[in-house]
């Protein structure tokens, strides 16, 4: 009796251990291209927070961009503008249209960048078609650059 039940719970524990392994869920990492889009949202969260630790942690050293003006900012440049001086609402910023493109430890991003804010107590929206370079450096990803081409608002219908 005892042999009977000592097979019966050998064989239970064998079909459990068997399905634990079978129901063990496998955790993928996220790929280059979902890594780098998610700097990217993470870059433009930061700007439209003003989160200027953020921001220098998720840009290299030697980070560069051509602002929506044509200016060539380099980095400091860039989290120099990133302190808030007043009250003023924080711009809501997003990003979509998204196309990423990694070759090795570089990555492009092609992406939309819309932003809503109020000025003059005037809502006022623009979107930018935007580019960002970013470089694999030990095991983490950094932009390295970025540039703004605003985006035309569509032409008024011809009377």
């Amino acid at each position: 009796m005892i042999s009977v039940l000592s097979r019966r719970c050998s064989y239970t524990l064998c079909k459990a251990g068997a399905l634990a392994c079978l129901s063990i869920t496998v955790v993928h990492a996220a790929t280059p291209e979902q890594s780098v889009s998610e700097l990217v949202q993470r870059f433009a969260t930061a700007q439209g927070t003003f989160d200027r630790a953020t921001l220098e942690a998720l840009t290299a050293e030697n980070y560069s961009e051509i602002s929506p003006l044509g200016e060539v900012d380099p980095r400091a440049k860039m989290l120099s503008f990133y302190v808030k001086h007043d009250d003023k609402p924080l711009p809501a910023i997003s990003v979509d249209e998204i196309t990423t493109r990694v070759l090795g430890n570089t990555a492009i991003v092609l992406a939309r960048v819309s932003y809503a804010m109020t000025v003059g107590g005037q809502s006022r929206t623009a979107s930018l078609r935007s580019s960002f370079v970013a470089l694999q450096q030990d095991g983490a990803w950094k932009l390295v650059s970025a540039q703004y081409t605003p985006i035309r608002p569509p032409a008024a219908p011809a009377k």
